[in-house]
């Protein structure tokens, strides 16, 4: 049985068959939908939370899906968006305690191990969460997900071009806090 996009929506347009779209669905698209939102909000709790209210909105709003993307990229877009208010959210509240979101965030991350693994993860998760957010989505939608940019074109509603230089700028920026970082140990 293939489980493409159509065959999903029609099981969820069918009234007897909707609960079983929505679980088809939610097994599809939750592993990697769960990665790209943790990647932006770090706080496993965090991510948890914002992944029910993504696909709530999802579940409310699956009649406006246009199939002008794939239902995954829909999705996609919608976590992406609840990320981003998350974070800007997140950033007011912050900006309450005079500290940096970056900072903050960055004071969330574990404690460095005396694994070097353990170490150059946490100095690269420290350096993606000093990127602006458009550079820290596209830098790690080619580098964790390997995304080909013209589907970040879609999902970002972004030209391809300037999604190629924002991850290089992104790179640049990543490969310089880790010069200047891993002197320090």
């Amino acid at each position: 049985m293939i489980m493409d996009d159509n065959y999903i929506l029609d099981l969820i347009n069918n009234r007897k068959t909707k609960e079983q779209g929505f679980k088809l669905l939610i097994s599809k698209t939750k592993e990697k939908l769960y990665w790209q939102i943790r990647r932006m909000l770090i706080s496993h709790e965090d991510t948890d939370d914002l992944l029910q209210e993504v696909y709530i909105k999802v579940f409310r709003n699956i009649s406006s899906f246009k199939k002008d993307s794939s239902l995954s990229t829909w999705i996609f877009r919608i976590a992406y968006n609840e990320s981003i208010n998350f974070l800007k959210s997140k950033a007011k509240q912050q900006k309450l305690n005079d500290l940096p979101l970056d900072m903050a965030m960055m004071k969330q991350s574990p404690a460095i191990q005396s694994n070097d693994a353990d170490l150059i993860e946490e100095i690269l998760q420290k350096a993606i969460q000093t990127l602006p957010d458009k550079q820290r989505e596209v830098f790690l939608l080619r580098y964790n997900d390997n995304m080909p940019f013209k589907e970040m074109e879609t999902l970002l509603n972004t030209s391809e071009g300037a999604l190629k230089t924002s991850y290089h700028i992104a790179e640049k920026k990543i490969k310089e806090f880790f010069l200047t970082h891993t002197l320090n140990f």
